[in-house]
């Protein structure tokens, strides 16, 4: 609902605005913010308005990153760089915990789908050391996943704690270095799926190779967390993805990191490393190398031909903790690394941006958020330059705003 009418209004003016999808035409539309809302964008400035003149700089919607794996530093930091949402893809987190997050203005939002299906021996548990502590850790974080009835179950706990979304792990370990893993069986990711849409939930798979791309789209799912890398770009899967409706979020930074390329030069660029703490640079200027006979142009080649048949792309960094197996990545600053990459991959600036505002807002049902319009959250970020012409200007920022509040001015 909009805010109160006694809450003073501000105005952004003067900015060049990109809504989401498009820019918005006629040089003196303003952004009106009353409280926690947009109240309108319109040419007409009601008396008493708060000024905020832009000159010239480029407004957009506040970030989503549709791949996460987070905790309150990683909020925290992902809304130093306009990401205003994170959509995890696993984790532990309480009701409690989640509501308290959404009434904060000093950290980006969360969603969540709570824990994923796995089952014993499954990803991501091949990432615990062999320490009696951390199996011990281990066998009480997981609830493992082995049969149909039990992925009934799994979904039905997950949903009564409150998760957005259902995610499941299709992986062998071929790809990311720790082959022979254990996976679910057809019958148990169709008994997930369908559970989960019977509770009018999405679902994701986390999915590394075509293999596991067609067992995903065949059980039904509706997103692919990855985007396959262990073969080139197939006309035919191609093809059934886009025919199956599926949503793809590539995560091409933790591509290129995983086939040995590291970020460290997003780390070295000032307007990162003057926002992130030492650990994380260091972990930014890592990679994971374990799949470097990947290419990225063979990814590339993927993303531009999925998007050349109407799939959805969203972008996702797959971010979680600045460890040795996870180099490459960051809260925040990933997000723009793969708006980067997206646009290497052929798709035009306002396309790639288009991937981190109304398209993961539509396909996960978040209907306040993802767009500049009247009645959205006033998450919004105001950009030096214009990243329709150069999109690694997205990391020019001067001003975010969440909920309406002012979290950084330069």
């Amino acid at each position: 609902m909009i805010a109160n009418s006694n809450e003073q209004m501000s105005a952004i003016v003067n900015a060049r605005i990109f809504d989401g999808v498009n820019i918005i035409s006629g040089s003196n539309r303003a952004v009106l913010i009353k409280g926690r809302y947009i109240e309108a964008v319109t040419d007409k400035l009601p008396e008493k308005t708060r000024i905020i003149d832009a000159k010239g700089a480029t407004l957009i919607p506040g970030l989503i990153d549709s791949h996460v794996h987070t905790d309150i530093g990683g909020l925290c930091d992902a809304l130093k760089f306009g990401v205003t949402t994170e959509l995890e893809m696993m984790g532990r987190w309480t009701k409690k915990q989640r509501e308290q997050i959404a009434g904060r203005d000093d950290i980006a939002d969360l969603r969540s789908p709570g824990m994923g299906a796995t089952p014993k021996g499954g990803h991501p548990t091949e990432y615990a050391s062999q320490s009696l502590l951390n199996r011990l850790f281990v066998r009480y974080l997981f609830p493992f996943v082995q049969t149909p009835r039990q992925a009934v179950k799994f979904v039905n706990k997950q949903i009564s704690s409150g998760a957005d979304y259902i995610k499941i792990f299709i992986e062998d370990g071929s790809c990311i270095g720790y082959p022979g893993l254990a996976e679910l069986d057809d019958a148990t990711i169709r008994a997930a799926i369908d559970e989960a849409h019977r509770h009018n939930k999405l679902t994701i798979a986390h999915v590394t190779t075509a293999d596991a791309t067609h067992r995903a789209i065949s059980a039904g799912i509706d997103g692919l967390g990855h985007l396959f890398f262990d073969c080139n770009s197939n006309p035919a899967l191609i093809e059934r993805i886009a025919k199956s409706g599926v949503f793809v979020i590539p995560t091409t930074v933790t591509l290129s990191s995983a086939f040995g390329n590291t970020a460290a030069d997003l780390a070295a660029d000032s307007r990162v490393s003057s926002k992130l703490s030492k650990e994380w640079l260091s972990s930014l200027s890592r990679s994971m190398n374990v799949y470097p006979k990947g290419k990225l142009e063979n990814a590339f080649a993927a993303i531009k031909a999925l998007h050349s048949c109407g799939v959805d792309i969203l972008a996702g960094s797959d971010v979680s903790e600045p460890t040795p197996e996870l180099g490459g990545l960051a809260h925040g600053a990933s997000l723009h690394h793969e708006l980067q990459l997206l646009a290497a991959a052929g798709l035009k600036p306002i396309e790639a941006l288009r991937c981190a505002a109304f398209t993961p807002a539509k396909r996960f049902a978040l209907s306040d958020r993802g767009s500049i319009s009247a009645g959205k959250l006033a998450d919004l970020v105001l950009i030096e330059g214009n990243p329709m012409d150069c999109i690694s200007d997205t990391l020019s920022i001067r001003t975010v705003w969440r909920h309406g509040a002012v979290l950084q001015a330069q």
